[in-house]
């Protein structure tokens, strides 16, 4: 099954969040049709956690959806966005969107 376009998927995100009342933006735009995605969270109280693509071989068969790791969970806001910065050097394509969320459910799978 072919996985929806980035920008569709990234403008769904952000718009649920945003109808529930929690703030999220688009930190960062890549290739409209396929860019990896990865989630910052910024939990409010100081820690953020980030979430990226789940590599194939975690997955059991090819998803409905796309699927996410969590890479750092309630960290120092710095770790993540130098870790998001050296993506970005390997890859110009990557989508970044930003989360403010107190809680921990993104609303996306994650293994």
């Amino acid at each position: 099954m072919q996985q929806l376009r980035s920008d569709i998927w990234c403008a769904a995100f952000v718009r649920r969040h945003n109808d529930q009342g929690n703030f999220c933006v688009v930190s960062r735009r890549g290739d409209a049709i396929a860019g990896q995605v990865w989630i910052e969270v910024d939990h409010l109280d100081g820690t953020v956690s980030l979430f990226t693509p789940a590599p194939g071989a975690l997955l059991d068969s090819p998803p409905a959806d796309r699927v996410f790791q969590k890479r750092f969970s309630r960290t120092d806001p710095l770790t993540v966005k130098d870790r998001i910065s050296r993506e970005i050097e390997f890859d110009q394509d990557l989508w970044v969107l930003s989360l403010d969320l107190r809680g921990e459910d993104i609303g996306v799978d994650v293994v």
